[in-house]
């Protein structure tokens, strides 16, 4: 597992944090220059918290982390993000996307 944080600080809640989980299909042409220039510009768009992610061959699941629900929209909508998304169906053979907001958070049992 790989957790990063904007300049190595844990956010403090609240904050939200936008989950996907994937398994990958047959067809992955193109994924791995496209997955790595998604994560290069999304750490650039404000509002970027961090990123949470556990791989594995065939999948995983990626969460990023967000000041707030107006950061994520604006990623959403970006035209490179849309590009990326557009792909989606030929890259994936499945894949579910969650927006949740995270109330309180702890490391160690010290609530940050």
């Amino acid at each position: 597992m790989t957790t990063t944080w904007k300049n190595q600080t844990p956010p403090i809640a609240p904050f939200y944090a936008v989950i996907f989980i994937s398994r990958k299909g047959e067809n992955l042409e193109g994924y791995e220059e496209m997955d790595a220039r998604m994560m290069e510009l999304a750490q650039q768009q404000e509002g970027y918290l961090g990123y949470s992610s556990v791989s594995k061959p065939d999948g995983g699941i990626f969460i990023s982390y967000w000041q707030d629900e107006e950061s994520i929209q604006k990623w959403r909508v970006d035209s490179r993000h849309g590009e990326a998304k557009g792909k989606a169906k030929d890259w994936y053979a499945y894949y579910h996307s969650m927006i949740s907001k995270v109330e309180s958070s702890y490391i160690f049992g010290e609530q940050l």
